[in-house]
């Protein structure tokens, strides 16, 4: 009956516990939604938003124009060839618990469009910013080299000018900006053909990802930090542009939402290797010093969910995981002996609590650092108990109620095999 108490009060704490969990999580999640819906708006006044710059957009009108009459009432056409350089610059900014993924770009791009149809007419050409709220520095817009001075309207500059059959006209632009999260070249009107297509990107980083629906570089060359890329297609048609994704750092909040969620995981397997450890050594761990090595190990991701919009997550991390290692050796220093606080139960936490941990740091390993967490528990827990004959403690269990917790009644040690404690 005592055993069955005990084992009942652990459950309690460990259910407690994950409770507590749970509401942190959720707390920091919130938290975290919050912050960045606030800060958000604030960032894309100061730094824009994503940028997709669109080629531009020719239209020959043939003939004498009717009044008014441009734009889609003529004759849909795509430039002869494009020379384009970009250059991005990543610049990383942590409001709150949110890192933002800004960016400068420097933009220069050429076109060149030849009337091949063999008419004359009037030739449309518009060129839209990407952002029309944006900011534009040493911008230039040049059709056959005369500069565009009209003012835009929405963002998007309009140049009408008469055409000869086969004339070609030369079309440049040229900007400094800054965007948040991606950049991209793609027309808005779907498939298109790209003739004499050349693209060339530079990035100030290392870590290159490109959005759905783009094509990938023809080729890549390591530049100092960053790379550079080029695009280049002699007749290719499609509806995909090109882009860059910018690096994204781990998010402080999500990262202690996503610790406190799998948090009872690692007490589970805390709390279990103790226990077959105690039982087999004979120790005497009561519930409420499990209820003391729980609160040790929420302590952790208490303190790392409240320092690491003020930390370095990494300094945050280290401050958690010193703090709760040596609250619980200290602890079980007292309460059982030093070898055991120091040898086996740092190792299970540093194991369990603080690797575990570390494994969210990498997306998409927490998955796989579980599974071999549990098969490795599984492991040392059949070495540990490999050489209990089970059909002896059975049957002493049912003269003597001992549990799997540490309490030791005339003839506990009789049947599963012991060793001698250290003294403190």
């Amino acid at each position: 009956m005592q055993s069955t108490l005990r084992a009942f009060g652990v459950f309690v704490i460990f259910a407690c516990t994950s409770v507590a969990w749970l509401v942190l999580g959720g707390v920091m999640s919130s938290r975290a939604r919050s912050q960045e819906l606030a800060s958000r708006d604030r960032v894309s006044d100061l730094w824009g938003s994503a940028q997709t710059q669109a080629p531009p957009e020719i239209v020959l009108i043939p003939g004498e124009p009717l009044p008014g009459a441009q734009g889609p009432e003529g004759l849909r056409q795509s430039p002869s060839s494009t020379n384009i350089a970009v250059d991005l610059t990543l610049d990383q900014r942590l409001k709150g618990l949110t890192w933002y993924s800004l960016y400068d770009v420097q933009f220069d791009g050429g076109w060149t469009y030849k009337n091949e149809t063999g008419k004359a007419g009037i030739l449309h050409i518009a060129f839209a910013l990407p952002d029309p709220s944006a900011v534009y520095d040493a911008f230039r817009l040049t059709v056959d080299g005369a500069d565009v001075k009209e003012a835009p309207a929405n963002g998007v500059f309009s140049v009408d000018m008469p055409i000869r059959a086969g004339q070609e006209v030369k079309i440049a632009a040229a900007y400094k900006s800054r965007g948040l999260d991606e950049w991209r070249y793609a027309r808005r009107d779907g498939a298109a053909p790209l003739r004499n297509f050349s693209l060339r990107m530079t990035t100030s980083f290392g870590d290159i990802d490109f959005p759905a629906q783009t094509l990938s570089p023809s080729s890549k060359e390591r530049k100092g930090a960053g790379y550079e890329l080029g695009w280049n297609f002699e007749q290719l048609v499609s509806g995909f542009g090109v882009g860059m994704v910018m690096p994204k750092r781990i998010q402080p909040g999500e990262l202690a939402s996503s610790l406190a969620f799998s948090a009872p995981i690692s007490l589970f397997f805390f709390f279990l290797i103790v226990a077959v450890l105690a039982r087999l050594r004979n120790l005497d761990i009561h519930p409420i010093n499990y209820f003391f090595l729980g609160a040790a190990f929420f302590s952790f991701h208490l303190l790392f969910a409240y320092s690491v919009d003020h930390l370095p997550i990494l300094a945050a991390f280290a401050l958690s995981s010193v703090l709760s290692v040596g609250m619980v050796v200290s602890y079980l220093r007292l309460v059982v002996s030093s070898r055991f606080a120091y040898r086996e139960a740092a190792a299970a936490q540093l194991v369990y609590l603080v690797g575990f941990s570390l494994a969210h740091f990498w997306e998409g390993f927490t998955g796989l650092t579980l599974t071999v967490l549990s098969v490795l528990t599984l492991l040392l827990l059949m070495l540990l108990t490999g050489r209990i004959r089970w059909s002896e403690v059975l049957r002493a269990k049912r003269d003597v109620p001992a549990g799997p917790f540490g309490e030791a009644g005339p003839n506990a040690g009789a049947a599963w095999p012991s060793a001698p404690s250290s003294t403190t």
